[in-house]
């Protein structure tokens, strides 16, 4: 019986260089006992299969995402994922734009659903925003940590990004001190199975359902809490006039990608208050034309053009003059004047606040140069982390990634991305009033008093998850002898009922001579960082955001980039996810891919991922092939490191598809010198002499193709012919690759 491994079909970056490296291991696994297959979750995916009534026969694709969610819960399951987009709601209107433009009669996205098929088309596309397709395919918990050899060549050869932190910063973290989500939290964990509802009551008595038939299971942790967005508004007010009167940039960090529907709410409020005099004066007209401060200020200035000249030209002079009153946003592009509260997806806080620390407390201005920035984090459940990292390196200066350790993860992961991410339980406060989860039987289980426009939301997390993330944590502290900390805030309400559980079934397991503690997340950072600078490995147990947060921070510090990061997903019921890594920096690589035929994006993510799901076909199958071939490519991956082939950022020099030919001759060289199977040996000797005899010609082949932009045919839905012949330029090369 053969073993099949599903390579995941994504967006951006990581899909191009799916072009480049799938054929190589295709090649490399043909007669193996191993198919390697692919299977379509792009958001563009997604998209055209959510609609097939709207399409014709040759464009329709099947729910290829379904199809994972319900492989992941078998034992065959091996799954390589790539990085997908999160998608915003901008992301996923450029989406449908550039389908429509192919000739998918796919519906436009209705920003304010008014009639019941608006509403519908709304709610089918709330399956394709944000993080959906994670938790589909994480029937796991997640075990994310930098590769021995990954970890080794990056203290070998350190990064170069780390800039000095000056010896007085006025860089510091911003967060609420009450009224926030970190405040109102309130949890339980379900006695029994039960269907609950949300209601909202308001002061009147009149009883509104905003969730119906919300199914619970026993000993599910159920939370609700809320955002006073007076007192939001208060801290952005604040903060503001802070920032102007230190003379220091203003920034705002969220997860909007996430959170999807919270977080953009916040960033709304945080674009009207910064914006206040513009907008307020200009109310009636802006609501007129569908503007919304919590699509950015590119929302707001592209629906200008539907205005008057006239009209249009007086509203921009009077955004243009908050400026001069406010002080200075931190940008995402100064060359386009693209300030941080441009579109909510462009900071994302866990690739932002990295770069924060990275570079000494500073972020980019209008004049392109760094300066101090006031980071703002407005909820504490994992601003304080941040916080305690930004005032650890005001203390004791900047991280050394030759000589710090390392904080791998042992994440807990949601089922579901409503669970976490509580999209479909994000609500904002019609009136004055009380928002409660009741349970079947009429009782109020949890109740939140909130005000007029407050924001409220509740969060689930199951039960058999949650153990299996604590039996993880144990085997990860064993295989690696390093201590294990559980980020949980007993202050929290959610935490509290975690940290019950975790004193339930930790006395289960066999914790014998491992060092095992609960500590909150300040404290628990405060810890990791002082055994970080003194070269020492700790392991971060964390839930799923503090998780997603933690995965890119530390290795961002320590290797460059999360994509290098080793992410297994041991999925419960036996099979496994192999995650490639982070992909928050993929949209500018497509951008200079476009313009100058360079992809400056590393696939070492996928080569490393690779390992443990050949690893896994090795066991599961009794599959002596498989364990070859995985052993062989660590080994390649070694010389690939040892050897920098890694891409450059410049043009005319190496890049993905370079770097992805010089592993493919690592690893034909160490199948060919391997002695544990004759028949792969036999094999590779050839392919390798072929390889090794053309090198020089590849090598320039993938050079001299540079320099020119590129058509692949479309951003978020390439045309497959035309990116596989950008990805694939050298002939000699393929026709060695295509004839093994």
């Amino acid at each position: 019986m053969s073993a099949k491994i599903i390579w995941t079909e994504i967006d951006e970056a990581p899909a191009l260089a799916t072009y480049a490296f799938l054929p190589i291991v295709q090649a490399y696994t043909k007669g193996t006992g191993i198919e390697v297959g692919t299977q379509d979750i792009s958001l563009s995916g997604r998209i055209i299969a959510n609609f097939p009534e709207n399409l014709t026969e040759d464009q329709r694709i099947p729910d290829h995402l379904s199809q994972l969610g319900e492989l992941v819960k078998t034992p065959e399951a091996n799954v390589i994922k790539l990085p997908n987009i999160s998608a915003s709601i901008p992301q996923l209107q450029a989406a449908i734009k550039e389908l429509r433009s192919k000739g998918y009669d796919v519906p436009e996205y209705p920003e304010e659903a008014k009639t019941d098929e608006e509403k519908a088309i709304q709610e089918r596309y709330s399956k394709v925003l944000g993080s959906a397709v994670n938790p589909v395919l994480r029937e796991g918990n997640s075990d994310r940590r930098a590769a021995a050899s990954v970890k080794k060549f990056a203290q070998k050869n350190p990064h170069k990004m780390m800039k000095p932190w000056p010896k007085v910063s006025q860089c510091r973290v911003a967060h609420m001190d009450s009224g926030d989500f970190f405040e109102s939290e309130k949890s339980i964990t379900m006695d029994q199975a039960d269907t609950v509802k949300i209601q909202f009551v308001d002061e009147g008595g009149s009883i509104t359902v905003m969730k119906d038939s919300l199914a619970l299971q026993k000993d599910e942790v159920i939370d609700s809490s809320t955002m006073n967005v007076k007192k939001l508004r208060a801290f952005f007010e604040a903060t503001a006039a802070e920032a102007k009167e230190k003379g220091v940039l203003l920034s705002l960090h969220m997860k909007a990608t996430m959170m999807k529907i919270s977080d953009p709410i916040i960033f709304g409020h945080c674009v009207s208050v910064y914006f206040k005099d513009a907008l307020e004066k200009h109310a009636e007209t802006l609501k007129s034309i569908g503007a919304n401060p919590n699509y950015g200020m590119a929302d707001i200035l592209a629906k200008l053009d539907k205005l008057p000249a006239d009209k249009k030209a007086e509203i921009e002079a009077d955004i243009n003059a908050c400026y001069a009153t406010q002080p200075a946003l931190a940008m995402v592009d100064s060359r386009k004047n693209i300030t941080n509260l441009h579109v909510p997806n462009d900071v994302i806080v866990d690739a932002s606040m990295p770069n924060v620390v990275r570079d000494g407390g500073k972020m980019w201005n209008l004049q392109d140069e760094l300066q101090d920035t006031i980071a703002m984090v407005p909820d504490r459940c994992y601003a304080t982390t941040y916080r305690e990292i930004i005032e650890d390196c005001k203390r004791h200066g900047q991280f050394d990634p030759a000589t710090m350790g390392s904080v791998s993860n042992v994440g807990l992961m949601a089922q579901k991305a409503e669970e976490y991410g509580s999209h479909d339980k994000t609500f904002t406060a019609p009136s004055n009033g009380k928002f409660q989860i009741v349970d079947s039987s009429g009782n109020v289980l949890l109740e939140q008093i909130v005000q007029t426009g407050d924001i409220y939301r509740s969060s689930q997390t199951k039960d058999i998850p949650i153990k299996d993330w604590i039996k993880l944590a144990v085997a990860r502290a064993k295989d690696s002898g390093e201590p294990v900390v559980f980020w949980l805030d007993e202050q929290r309400g959610h935490d509290t009922e975690i940290i019950k559980k975790i004193n339930k079934y930790l006395p289960e397991l066999d914790t014998t001579g491992l060092d095992i503690q609960i500590l909150p997340p300040v404290e628990a950072m405060k810890f990791s960082l002082e055994r970080i600078r003194r070269g020492e490995n700790t392991i971060a147990a964390t839930g799923n955001v503090l998780r997603d947060y933690l995965t890119d921070l530390f290795p961002i510090l320590e290797l460059g980039t999360s994509a290098r990061m080793l992410s297994i997903v041991p999925l419960i019921n036996g099979g496994g996810l192999f995650e490639t890594g982070a992909g928050g920096s993929a949209p500018k690589h497509v951008q200079q891919f476009l313009k100058e035929g360079h992809l400056r994006w590393d696939s070492l993510g996928e080569y490393c991922a690779l390992v443990p799901s050949l690893e896994h076909v090795a066991k599961n199958y009794n599959n002596q092939k498989a364990a070859v071939l995985a052993e062989t490519l660590d080994t390649a991956i070694g010389k690939y490191l040892e050897n920098q082939k890694l891409p450059s950022r410049k043009v005319k020099e190496i890049d993905n598809r370079g770097s992805s030919f010089w592993l493919s001759v690592y690893w034909a060289q160490a199948l060919a010198e391997q002695d544990k199977d004759t028949e792969l040996k036999a094999r590779f000797v050839s392919v390798a002499e072929k390889l090794d005899e053309n090198a020089e010609k590849i090598d320039q082949e993938l050079i001299d193709c540079q320099g020119e932009a590129v058509d692949v045919g479309g951003y978020f839905r390439p045309d497959p012919t035309m990116a596989s012949k950008a990805m694939r330029p050298s002939q000699t090369y393929n026709s060695i690759i295509d004839t093994i």
